[in-house]
């Protein structure tokens, strides 16, 4: 039996629209304003699809626009107390450790139910080779 493994630490690389979103979060609320000018400029319907999505997501209104990236910076913030660093590094290790062993998991959970559906196909396609046609 050939089974295939997969390398759980590579992450599927994300659609051009997410790349698209981080990239105006890393530049901040203008970038998102003028790309709605632009948007109502070219193109109307594009500004007013980005408007209502800078309003749906709270973009508009936020102090932050990329909110996700600066926690992760407040993550790998130096405290000054070092054990209070040495046990956060100790807890995110731990964290990104556990989160490794649960996608692991999920892949094997996943492969196991793909392995019982194929087993299943199979087993009831020979059942209706077994079975003679009356021609």
């Amino acid at each position: 039996m050939t089974t295939v493994t997969t390398d759980p630490t590579y992450a599927p690389r994300p659609s051009w629209l997410a790349r698209a979103e981080s990239w105006m979060d890393a530049r901040g609320k203008g970038a998102w304003i003028a790309a709605m000018v632009l948007g109502f400029i070219f193109f109307w319907p594009l500004g007013l699809a980005l408007l209502a999505y800078m309003t749906w997501s709270k973009r508009m209104f936020s102090s932050k626009s990329c909110s996700r990236k600066s926690s992760r910076a407040m993550m790998s913030h130096n405290t000054g107390n070092s054990a209070f660093d040495a046990y956060k590094a100790d807890t995110l290790r731990r964290l990104e450790e556990e989160q490794g062993n649960f996608e692991a998991f999920l892949e094997r959970l996943r492969e196991a139910k793909d392995k019982a559906e194929f087993d299943q196909f199979m087993d009831e396609r020979a059942k209706r080779d077994e079975t003679p046609t009356s021609a």
